[in-house]
């Protein structure tokens, strides 16, 4: 088993994972599983700035994380927003935890003084994991996502990666931590 960085390969099996969340849950607010095109556009996107990692076990991926621009305007700079997917048979096996340390660890490498995941009600499981390694709640909007013939809430989360104070520069590339 390992964590490494993704790569376009891994796009047909992280899609496999991230579809059942789309047309099974109201974990992703998507309706429709983005084509293979789509997905290694938005891997080649994040990881531009951003870590994108996997959890592989013997040869397959079961599992990614990613991290994103959490807000467009310059003077967000130092926030991430984070995401990860576990395929079935990764849950509740200590994954989640162990790829959320290694892109946490990365982010505040590069300068990320602050991370948010953004959790829909539909994912009571998710809000908990959040919590327990050290997110609290943010914001929660009441009524905001519609999927599967109902409402849904989201609740923001936030977690602090360094102490308050003055940054000294702009927070970096990800390939430049590594």
């Amino acid at each position: 088993m390992s964590i490494r960085e993704a790569v376009p390969a891994d796009v047909p099996a992280m899609l496999a994972i991230y579809a059942e969340y789309v047309t099974q849950t109201a974990v992703s607010f998507e309706y429709e599983v983005p084509s293979e095109a789509e997905f290694t556009r938005r891997l080649t996107e994040h990881t531009a700035v951003y870590p994108w990692l996997v959890w592989e076990e013997d040869g397959r991926v079961l599992g990614y994380c990613y991290a994103g621009r959490a807000f467009e305007r310059a003077a967000y700079a130092w926030n991430a927003e984070i995401s990860c997917y576990l395929a079935h048979e990764a849950q509740h096996r200590g994954i989640g935890r162990q790829l959320y340390a290694r892109i946490e660890e990365l982010l505040r490498r590069q300068g990320c003084r602050k991370v948010f995941a953004i959790v829909t009600s539909a994912n009571e499981l998710s809000l908990a994991f959040h919590r327990a390694i050290g997110y609290r709640d943010a914001a929660h909007f009441r009524q905001v996502g519609y999927k599967f013939g109902r409402w849904y809430d989201v609740t923001w989360l936030e977690k602090s990666l360094c102490p308050p104070g003055e940054p000294s520069e702009f927070p970096i590339s990800w390939k430049e931590v590594l």
